[in-house]
């Protein structure tokens, strides 16, 4: 992870951790939000993106993503000079589509109900001889992500008590637990999407049903987490919890009042610790704000709706 760190600087931003509230308090947000890309996965897809080498890269790389590992490995490859290909849901927000589009990467769309993206992407892959880069099934992917952790315990000058993370495939969170490992990681994620908690309460990998409830955070709707984010956030002893739509909303809002446009998906964690459904803890506490690509119609819209 100190190797992904130094490939990374100077690419990736060193974003903000902003102290919520006055008077000494020890709640911070980390604000991946404000990363470029408007997410965290700028940091996991250059690590992966960088280790490429040469005779490989002119065949380029094929993800799949709902929008910001989309960007995060677009925008990666621009910067490496290699061609991108995403398979990307057909109803992903057009916000997150046409700013792939526009760092340069070529988009297959597939029905997210009916269609496998990692099968899909597999078989594009293949026929290029391209690199296939997950979003979060990925060692040099889940470091890259874990500097986030290295950076909010340089930030602090120590490890948090505690770090509550957006979880959809887990690479973030699984990142951080890897780079805190003296921290309480608790994953969070919309409700009847919480495979992760239902994983980690289990102790084994528990899939999404498939009559899961619609939800606006389609940043974190993967159906099932992987063996690699799961085993080392059990490995770390993590927990986990869920924020309903309406907690999401309100978590939005109050980011906003901090100066921070949060898209859902990258609201959940804030959303649950406003909600009260984590106990108090001695120490500080880090709350991963992970991604800002909104669409900016809805986004004013919730804003006025809650006027």
């Amino acid at each position: 992870m100190e190797k992904a760190r130094t490939r990374i600087s100077g690419v990736a931003t060193r974003t903000p951790l902003l102290a919520v509230g006055e008077g000494g308090s020890r709640i911070w947000i980390k604000a991946e939000s404000l990363q470029l890309g408007g997410a965290f996965k700028l940091r996991g897809a250059y690590n992966r993106l960088a280790q490429i080498g040469a005779e490989r890269r002119p065949a380029g790389v094929v993800a799949f993503s709902s929008g910001n590992h989309a960007q995060g490995v677009a925008r990666a490859a621009r910067m490496l000079d290699m061609p991108a290909l995403i398979v990307m849901p057909a109803d992903a927000p057009e916000v997150k589509v046409a700013a792939t589009r526009a760092l340069g990467a070529g988009i297959v769309s597939y029905d997210r109900a009916r269609e496998s993206r990692e099968a899909i992407a597999a078989h594009i892959a293949e026929e290029r001889g391209a690199v296939l880069v997950p979003s979060f099934d990925d060692v040099d992917v889940i470091e890259g992500q874990g500097t986030a952790g290295l950076e909010i315990a340089d930030q602090l000058g120590r490890a948090p008590a505690r770090v509550i993370v957006p979880c959809g495939g887990g690479g973030l969170a699984a990142g951080i637990a890897l780079a805190l490992p003296n921290s309480a990681i608790v994953t969070a994620e919309p409700e009847g999407w919480d495979d992760m908690a239902r994983s980690l309460d289990s102790g084994a990998i528990v899939e999404v049903p498939a009559d899961a409830p619609p939800s606006a955070c389609d940043a974190l709707l993967s159906r099932r987490v992987s063996d690699l984010t799961f085993g080392a956030l059990r490995e770390a002893g993590a927990r986990g919890v869920w924020a309903s739509e309406a907690e999401v909303r309100a978590a939005m809002r109050f980011a906003f009042g901090m100066g921070l446009v949060v898209e859902p998906g990258g609201a959940v964690a804030l959303a649950a610790w406003l909600a009260g459904k984590l106990p108090e803890v001695e120490g500080d506490t880090v709350i991963v704000c992970s991604g800002s690509n909104v669409d900016p119609v809805a986004f004013a819209a919730m804003l006025r709706d809650s006027a």
